[in-house]
């Protein structure tokens, strides 16, 4: 029982961290949200680069802090065991070279599956990210060649 409700805490702080962050990248892309201007390919560049390096930023700070959590459990012998396990183990990568004692093996379990639902939900949030960068970049070709006067 102390495996889940340590797991369950875990997945709860970790959920509510990827929500805010997602909230935060969400508002920046908003306020970039503007009709495109000459020359703007490089902005709408920065929004995508912006997406990524925020989107692994949160990643990071989830696996650091399972990383954290095994350190503090005893569960494997140093911090550089602990993270490279909670990579392994977030991403589902998984290589077995080091695993959790029985006591908090549930633990790890968990963090796998919340790391592959967190990684697909910002797999979502980057494509609805492009999309909407493209969708803006149609229109905003659709109002230029409204806006060239005809020659008749």
């Amino acid at each position: 029982m102390l495996q889940l409700f340590v797991a369950t805490v875990m997945v709860t702080i970790t959920v509510l961290i990827h929500l805010g962050g997602l909230s935060i990248l969400l508002e920046l892309m908003v306020r970039r949200r503007q009709p495109r201007a000459r020359g703007s390919l490089f902005r709408q560049s920065s929004a995508i680069v912006v997406a990524a390096f925020g989107l692994f930023a949160l990643h990071t700070v989830e696996i650091w802090l399972y990383a954290f959590l095994y350190v503090f459990l005893r569960a494997l012998g140093s911090f550089e065991d602990a993270l490279y396990f909670s990579t392994v183990t977030y991403s589902t990568i998984g290589y077995g070279d080091l695993t959790l004692p029985r006591d908090w093996r549930i633990v790890g379990a968990i963090e796998g599956a919340n790391g592959i639902l967190l990684l697909g939900w910002s797999t979502a949030f980057f494509v609805s990210i492009v999309d909407e960068i493209k969708r803006l970049e149609r229109a905003a070709d659709r109002a230029d060649v409204r806006s060239v006067p005809s020659r008749d």
